[in-house]
């Protein structure tokens, strides 16, 4: 019983230790080009009512609780949720937004508190454009210790790329 005891002792130092060694930050990215111009992709992501046609994280909770203030879109627009377990809450209020890309401060209160600084850049390729969705903030502790067990990168990654591949199809339709 005791070496049972030591050893399930032994196996959390471990993780604890593990996850104590992850970085202090984390950066994750996507880009797509899409054929349209930056100044037809900026309308779908520096107006807030335009997510729930496109993101991958309005789909998380059907039953979400949204709220929009300050301005109706671009510098100054705030965007509020509060969700289920999957969907969490939090709030989104762009600092930035012009033809090169839009910046906005993000705050994640559930299930983890986290502020971050998501992005849209723009670079125009010919007729078309590479859009680069970001994420960049603190990697909190609790964040280092499920990176142990999952590949958070790919997760976020994964949702990155949904709502990228659905924002062009919109854009393209």
């Amino acid at each position: 019983m005791i070496t049972i005891l030591l050893t399930v002792v032994a196996l959390i130092v471990l993780l604890l230790i593990v996850a104590a060694m992850k970085p202090n930050t984390v950066h994750y990215e996507r880009s797509l080009v899409i054929n349209a111009s930056p100044e037809t992709i900026l309308p779908h992501i520096n107006d807030y009512h335009k997510w729930i046609a496109w993101s991958p994280y309005e789909k998380l909770d059907p039953h979400m609780k949204r709220t929009f203030d300050g301005a109706s879109e671009g510098k100054g627009a705030r965007y509020a949720w509060e969700g289920n377990s999957k969907a969490g809450a939090g709030k989104m209020e762009i600092l930035e937004a012009s033809a090169s890309g839009v910046t906005m401060d993000l705050r994640f209160t559930k299930p983890f508190k986290s502020d971050c600084i998501a992005r849209f850049t723009f670079v125009p390729e010919g007729s078309s454009t590479k859009v680069t969705w970001s994420l960049d903030g603190p990697n909190i502790f609790m964040g280092k210790v499920m990176s142990v067990f999952m590949n958070m990168d790919k997760m976020v990654g994964n949702a990155f790329e949904e709502g990228l591949a659905d924002l062009k199809a919109i854009i393209e339709k």
